[in-house]
């Protein structure tokens, strides 16, 4: 199938032809795909934090509840890559099975292949792809280790910090600078012990809302999604620029891309080759 042919059959809602798309944004026809499609825009929900605090779980959450309001949904977890296959380890999101079967939900692990930052990099230009194939929200879900974990402040807001209560969690997020990009921070597992003090704690660190939820139950999801829908109505076009801005890097036209990249026309990696293109240096 051509590309005209996957985009037409990903708009009628095939997954297969949707998967198909994403592998070919992964590899080396990237470009020919971001040249195929329109502009586009969708709701990028960021969802980080250390290992083992329940990111799928909480996800798997979020799903349930936006598709209760008849959205689109689509999944991106970038995950460690094999060193072997250079392919996603944790392919297999267990967690998130009980929507396995909805054809309005796509769930895609990303390889980092090495990436720096936490990102997969072809994740910019997936989210562009997913927007303009008819998906409304998007929940990336990141590896959550290392202080270059903050990338996903570049293409998702909120950004939402999941840690576990007892486990000093809120002192390490702290510390590797993850909670400078919280939009929003949830205490996952809260019946569990010391899960009063984490809040408190997290209280001192940093002024994002604070949410208790206990994912596995469905307790406090309501309340989290509650948290993005305010953080949504207080965005403004400003705070997207500087998101877009930290996409591209400084740069000379970095305003212009920046306004490209909000308004759905870039990813942040075609206007970063546009930077590097010899039509773009300045005249001597």
């Amino acid at each position: 199938m051509t590309i005209t042919d996957l985009i037409a059959g990903a708009l009628n809602g095939s997954q297969r032809a949707a998967g198909r798309l994403l592998s070919l944004v992964e590899g080396e026809r990237r470009d020919e795909v971001l040249a195929s499609i329109g502009p586009s825009t969708i709701r990028v929900i960021g969802i980080t934090g250390p290992p083992g605090a329940g990111k799928s779980t909480t996800i798997g959450a979020l799903v349930g509840a936006y598709r209760e309001r008849g959205c689109r949904v689509a999944v991106l977890a970038v995950d460690p890559s094999s060193p072997f296959s250079g392919g996603a380890l944790l392919g297999d999101r267990i967690r998130m099975t009980a929507h396995i079967n909805d054809s309005d939900v796509l769930i895609r692990s990303v390889a980092t292949r090495g990436h720096v930052g936490g990102l997969a990099a072809a994740v910019p230009a997936a989210i562009r792809l997913l927007g303009a194939i008819g998906y409304d929200v998007v929940l990336l879900e990141t590896v959550g280790v290392g202080q270059s974990e903050i990338e996903i402040a570049a293409v998702a807001d909120p950004t939402v910090v999941i840690l576990n209560p007892g486990a000093g969690d809120a002192v390490q997020a702290a510390k590797a600078g993850v909670l400078e990009v919280a939009d929003i921070v949830a205490v996952n597992k809260a019946d569990r012990e010391g899960a009063e003090q984490t809040v408190r704690d997290l209280r001192a660190e940093t002024k994002a809302p604070i949410v208790s939820l206990v994912a596995a139950r469905g307790d406090g999801v309501a309340d989290l999604v509650a948290a993005i829908d305010d953080h949504h109505r207080t965005d403004s076009r400003a705070r997207r620029l500087a998101r877009a801005r930290l996409s591209v890097r400084t740069q000379p036209d970095l305003d212009t891309l920046a306004e490209a990249v909000v308004d759905g026309h870039d990813d942040p990696y075609t206007a970063a080759e546009r930077l590097l293109s010899p039509e773009s240096e300045p005249q001597s």
